[in-house]
């Protein structure tokens, strides 16, 4: 063993890190596991024509709806990782959408084209 001795300076900043980690791993912990399917009975999710799959829209009642539109091809859509049949959404904070959905939200992202 050896004598170092630790610093004032030192032992501060450590014990900063540790005070700051704790809260911020709970934060990102609870995020992970907060979100939960958005439903089509959700009141936001009716208001917006949301649908789980977009071959489902009825184009009467939405008009802005073009064949190819799907949440995996909107800007506001962003997948748990690449390929993924489900991820977050910009518009429904907090729940998780199927790629294969649509609402009357949808904007094409920058790479997607419709069709």
């Amino acid at each position: 063993m050896t004598d170092e001795k630790i610093s004032r300076r030192q032992l501060l900043q450590t014990a900063l890190v540790g005070i700051v980690a704790v809260p911020a791993a709970t934060l990102i912990a609870r995020d992970a596991g907060a979100a939960e399917a958005l439903s089509e009975s959700d009141p936001q999710a009716k208001s917006l024509g949301y649908v789980t799959d977009a071959s489902k829209v009825v184009a009467a009642t939405n008009p802005t709806f073009k064949p190819g539109q799907h949440c995996g091809n909107c800007f506001q859509f962003k997948p748990a990782k690449p390929g993924a049949a489900e991820g977050a959404c910009a518009i429904f904070a907090g729940k998780i959408v199927k790629s294969t959905g649509w609402c009357k939200v949808w904007v094409p992202a920058a790479a997607a084209q419709p069709g």
